[in-house]
This record gives structure tokens, sequence and C-alpha cells, in this order.
């Protein structure tokens, strides 16, 4: 069954630190990651660094549904997550890109 049919939510997000603030922004990250992978609705969150360019940060996310990704948003820890990163990243906060999987 494709991530479609199963209607699985499927997403990157994307974000730059500030000069001086991207070990403090992967830290953070490798905080969320571990609670986002323990949700119960949650298929995949990688976190990656750009090797070119280490201040920016790309996130591949899939949930099993839409149920799971709002679940996802409304928890306190993202929210706590995203209002540190907002003091530490060029910018209003992540740039997300929806996907569609094509089979």
């Amino acid at each position: 069954m494709t991530a479609q049919a199963s209607g699985a939510v499927a997403l990157f997000a994307e974000f730059t630190a500030q000069d001086g603030k991207a070990d403090e922004v992967q830290a953070l990250l490798l905080d969320l990651t571990g609670k986002v992978r323990a949700e119960p609705g949650n298929i995949v969150f990688d976190p990656h660094r750009r090797r070119e360019s280490p201040n920016d940060f790309f996130v591949y996310e899939i949930y099993r549904d839409e149920q799971a990704f709002q679940a996802h948003i409304t928890a306190d820890y993202g929210r706590e997550f995203n209002e540190a990163l907002t003091e530490l990243i060029v910018g209003d906060g992540s740039r997300l890109t929806w996907l569609s999987p094509l089979a």
C-alpha cells in the first residue's frame, strides 16, 4: 500500500541556523527527534544537516495519517521546540514542503 492510499502525511522542513547557533539548533533537534519518533503515529522523522552548508537543516517526516500529524503539531514539546528555534534561525520559522507519493 502506498503512502497516498494509506492517507499518510509526508513533508520536509528546512531552516537555517544563525551564524554560531548551528550546534545549539542541532542539540534541540536531536532532543525533539527522540520525542517525535516515540509518537504512535510517526513513521519517519529523519533530521539532517547539509554537508556543504552546515547551518542548513533538513527534516524528512511521515505520519500515519492526518490525525497523527495533528497530534504531532499540537504536542507541547513541539511548541517549545519551535519557540526556542525561532530565536536561533534565520527567518520566521521552518519552510515546509508537502509531499505526495507517486506510487
